[in-house]
């Protein structure tokens, strides 16, 4: 079952666009730049902030919020869950594993074998930069699913199928793999001419957490990755 439900234009939260809301989920698509939520490090606007204002409608002593489900990094555009109530995040949270998370990604050079499975045990250093090791009890063991769906100008576009979700996880996994995200500034290969980091979560599928419902949202796909890689079509279910 897919469903999309935009809200007229003006009551979008400005700088995110709406896929679906009902009282107890709120879906969006996030640009790159914007973080999913303040770090330590950084008190930036977030896409958590927009929202909280956005269901707030404008009233500081509103008690309405948004909970973090998920999150993307600052870098990646695409579709992403937040829930409206405690239960709801809890739910969702509780039944992860059950999600399909599917991603569009352009790397550099041309990718062999055409389809396979990335796996490694990823951890993180002090400098908070994410990479394999061989020792499982150090790292997290992670899967990174791909299909090659289109190969031209020296780049190959991938479908990524995100089967678990550790940090920067698919940057790492193909920069290892020596086919490093096109704008990827922090695990790319020296200096990106591309600004923009072309790795969108493309499609999400789980559970509603109060009706049982399976849902499932698609977005389009960005001008940026058709600049790269000229006309794209992309298989159908």
């Amino acid at each position: 079952m897919s469903v999309t439900i935009r809200p007229p234009a003006k009551h979008q939260p400005k700088g995110l666009t709406v896929h679906y809301e009902d009282k107890d989920i709120i879906v969006v698509e996030k640009p790159c730049g914007l973080l999913t939520i303040g770090t330590d490090r950084d008190k930036s606007r977030t896409a958590h902030t927009i929202l909280n204002e956005y269901v707030r409608k404008g009233n500081t002593r509103s008690r309405n919020r948004v909970y973090i489900v998920h999150r993307l990094d600052r870098e990646t555009s695409g579709l992403i869950v937040f829930a409206k109530s405690e239960t709801a995040k809890i739910h969702l949270q509780g039944h992860w594993q059950e999600t399909d998370k599917r991603y569009l990604a352009v790397v550099y050079g041309l990718m062999t074998p055409k389809e396979g499975t990335i796996s490694s045990y990823l951890t993180e250093n002090r400098a908070f930069t994410v990479y394999s090791t061989p020792d499982p009890a150090v790292g997290k063991l992670s899967h990174t699913e791909y299909t090659v769906l289109k190969q031209a100008n020296g780049l190959s576009l991938l479908e990524i199928h995100l089967l678990t979700g550790r940090k920067h996880q698919i940057r790492v996994h193909l920069s290892e793999r020596g086919h490093p995200i096109v704008g990827d500034k922090k695990y790319g290969k020296g200096i990106d001419a591309h600004g923009t980091l072309a790795l969108q979560a493309r499609a999400i599928s789980f559970t509603h957490p109060l009706s049982g419902k399976r849902l499932t949202f698609e977005t389009g796909i960005p001008d940026y990755f058709t600049r790269l890689m000229g006309k794209i079509e992309l298989p159908t279910a």
